[in-house]
């Protein structure tokens, strides 16, 4: 498992947008972004989560930022959820959880005394250059749009 630290540079990947589009490390490159990680599409917390993001939009591309979620979900997975719940940003499918990985947020997880690989909810904030300035770690579901913005605004 990767660390990733503040000042860390996100590591180059390659993956899929919900719509059929590659999408690699140039794309988070030339302004800042919000490059969050959740565990699944249509889950309570991952779609609060989301539509909070989704109504926080203007304030985060008035302030520079775009918005890129990441799950092991598939493309049509992403379709269905960003039509479902209307939202307007990229998602990634992360299907083989290599850029998961590679952010060290792909780790063990327990859940009803089960074991199993998961996303541990995480939001990163960038810079124009891919390299990260913010790590939220307990991400608040409903409020995650307000929360990187009390952060942004320290």
């Amino acid at each position: 498992m990767n660390k990733i630290d503040i000042g860390s540079l996100i590591p180059d990947f390659k993956s899929v947008t919900q719509e059929g589009v590659e999408f690699g490390l140039d794309e988070l490159k030339g302004s800042p972004t919000v490059l969050y990680f959740y565990p699944k599409d249509n889950t309570s917390g991952c779609t609060l989560e989301a539509k909070s993001l989704r109504d926080g939009k203007e304030e985060l591309l008035r302030r520079g930022y775009k918005i890129v979620g990441v799950s092991p979900d598939s493309v049509k997975s992403h379709q269905n959820f960003c039509t479902k719940h209307e939202l307007n940003f990229t998602l990634l499918a992360d299907t083989d959880h290599s850029l998961a990985e590679a952010m060290g947020v792909w780790q063990l997880k327990k859940m009803c005394g089960r074991e199993y690989m998961g996303i541990v909810r995480t939001t990163y904030l960038l810079d124009e250059e891919a390299r990260v300035t913010h790590i939220i770690k307990k991400v608040d579901t409903k409020d995650s749009y307000g929360q990187i913005i009390k952060l942004l605004d320290k």
